[in-house]
């Protein structure tokens, strides 16, 4: 089935910030990417992390990988609209990166642990934060499991990352749950979608296309 094209803003607003958490497993990763597929227009934005490189990801691409020096200088700068500690290293969200979106009017996804997300939820108007949840912790475990890649301690702390991440879930605008990829994808498009129509977002541009001649 053919994909619909996101909207090509054809009342003028500033850009969408789109903020996706979620505990480890749920299948966040997965679902970021498909969105950015269905909407070719919606950029996603790249974080700073202290965390060593895995194999086959490409600094700029995956991540911007830095030192822990450069992301503490970073930090004194204040060069990031978030940042938090997770896992043991650090992930940050350039400042001047949301701030070229919303002027341009790009609609940009982050994807980021609570703790950053709950940062610009406080500091950032207008965002629009997202959780996904697998269908059970049960199903979470199995599928950390099934991944083979980490040790047992690992999974350990994700887990217990995890039941805490879950309890933030109520201050976020949407919930999805992700026990069926194509069901998941289909309910995050229409976020996106619903969003990007909100009244709010387009009225002064309406106003100002619709407005009466001056009579005089």
């Amino acid at each position: 089935m053919e994909q619909p094209k996101w909207p090509q803003r054809p009342l003028e607003r500033e850009g969408i910030l789109f903020v996706i958490s979620a505990p480890s497993g749920a299948g966040k990763t997965t679902l970021c990417k498909e969105v950015v597929d269905i909407f070719p227009g919606l950029r996603q934005s790249i974080s700073f992390t202290t965390r060593p490189r895995r194999a086959g990801e490409q600094d700029g691409i995956d991540y911007h990988f830095v030192s822990a020096e450069t992301f503490a200088a970073m930090v004194a700068q204040g060069a990031f609209a978030e940042w938090a500690e997770v896992h043991g290293n650090r992930y940050g969200t350039a400042l001047a990166t949301l701030e070229d979106c919303r002027r341009t009017g790009t609609d940009v996804l982050l994807d980021i642990d609570c703790q950053g997300a709950a940062q610009l939820k406080q500091n950032w108007p207008g965002g629009v934060f997202i959780f996904i949840v697998p269908p059970s912790f049960e199903e979470l475990e199995r599928r950390l499991r099934g991944r083979d890649t980490d040790s047992h301690e690992v999974i350990a702390r994700r887990l217990l990352n995890a039941r805490q991440e879950l309890r933030e879930m109520a201050w976020y605008d949407y919930l999805v749950v992700n026990d069926d990829l194509e069901r998941a994808r289909e309910e995050l498009k229409a976020v996106f979608v619903a969003e990007s129509c909100r009244v709010t977002r387009r009225l002064a541009a309406a106003q100002k296309r619709f407005a009466e001649p001056d009579p005089r």
